[in-house]
C-alpha cells in the first residue's frame, strides 16, 4: 500500500506539470521503475500509458475547451501523431529497451539546447507571432507531430516538453497555445501507444489505473492553472522543469 500510495502522489504531480509544460513520463517512469522492480520495459512503459493517458485526456479536454487553438488545427497534427507512435510502439517492441543508454544521453543535450534557447529569448513564447503561412505552418506541424509521435511511442518521457519548445521555437507560437497543440499531439501518441501495449498485455491493471486517477486529477488542475496564469507563467515553469529534468537525468547517467 504503501509503494502504490507513492505511484499515485508520482502521478498527480506528473499529472499537473505535464498538463502545463509536458514532461510528466520524467516523474512517473522512474516511479515505476522503483515500484515495479524487474519488469520488462514493454510493461513498464503500457502501464505508464494508462496513466499518461487519463492525465493528457483531462488536460486536453481543458485546453479544446478553452478554445486557445481551434480543434480543426489539431486535427491532422493528431492523425500524424498517431501514425507516428504506432511504428514507435513497434521499434520498442523489437529493440526490447536495448536503446535506452543511447536516449538518455541524447535527451540531456536536448534539454541543455532547449534550456540555453529559451532562457537566450526572454521574449520567445509570450507573444504568439507565427513565422510561417497557415498552409506551411500546418505542415510543419504535421512534421513534428509524427516525429514526436515516434519518440513518444518509442521511449516516451520529455514528449510535452520537446512538443511545446518546438511550437514556440520553430512555429513562432506562444508558450499557452503551444502547451494547447502539444497537449493535443501527446494524447494522441498515448492514445495510439495505449491500445498496442494493452493488446500485448503489457501492463499492470492494479497500478495502472490507481495511478490513472491522481494523474487525471493532476493534469485537471495542471490544464486550468495554465489557462488563468497565461503564457509568461508556463514560461517560467517550462524552464524550471527543462532545468529540473536535466539534473535529474544527468544524476542517473552519473550514477550508472
Amino acid at each position: 500500500m504503501l509503494t502504490l500510495a507513492f505511484l499515485v502522489l508520482a502521478a498527480f504531480l506528473a499529472g499537473f506539470v505535464d498538463a502545463v509544460v509536458g514532461g510528466g513520463g520524467l516523474i512517473t517512469i522512474p516511479a515505476l521503475m522503483i515500484g515495479l522492480p524487474g519488469q520488462a520495459w514493454p510493461v513498464i512503459s503500457g502501464t505508464n500509458k494508462v496513466v499518461a493517458c487519463t492525465g493528457t485526456t483531462f488536460a486536453a479536454a481543458q485546453f479544446v475547451h478553452s478554445r486557445i487553438l481551434r480543434w480543426q488545427e489539431m486535427v491532422g497534427p493528431v492523425i500524424a501523431a498517431m501514425g507516428g507512435a504506432a511504428l514507435g510502439v513497434a521499434l520498442a517492441y523489437y529493440l526490447s529497451g536495448r536503446f535506452d543508454p543511447y536516449l538518455r544521453p541524447a535527451m540531456v543535450v536536448l534539454m541543455v539546447v532547449m534550456l540555453g534557447w529559451t532562457l537566450l529569448k526572454p521574449d520567445a513564447g509570450k507573444l504568439h507571432a507565427p513565422k510561417f503561412g497557415l498552409s506551411h505552418q500546418r505542415m510543419l506541424a504535421l512534421v513534428i507531430a509524427f516525429s514526436l509521435g515516434f519518440y513518444d511511442g518509442l521511449f516516451g518521457p520529455g514528449t510535452g516538453s520537446i512538443l511545446i519548445f518546438l511550437f514556440v521555437a520553430v512555429l513562432g507560437f506562444d508558450f499557452l497555445r503551444a502547451s494547447a497543440l502539444a497537449k493535443s499531439v501527446n494524447w494522441a501518441s498515448n492514445i495510439a501507444s495505449l491500445v498496442l501495449f494493452l493488446s500485448q498485455g503489457s501492463w499492470v491493471p492494479t497500478v495502472a489505473l490507481s495511478m490513472a486517477v491522481g494523474n487525471g486529477l493532476g493534469g485537471y488542475l495542471g490544464a486550468r492553472t495554465a489557462l488563468n496564469k497565461g503564457s509568461s507563467w508556463v514560461r517560467y515553469v517550462f524552464i524550471g522543469v527543462v532545468s529540473a529534468l536535466i539534473l535529474r537525468l544527468g544524476w542517473q547517467m552519473l550514477q550508472k
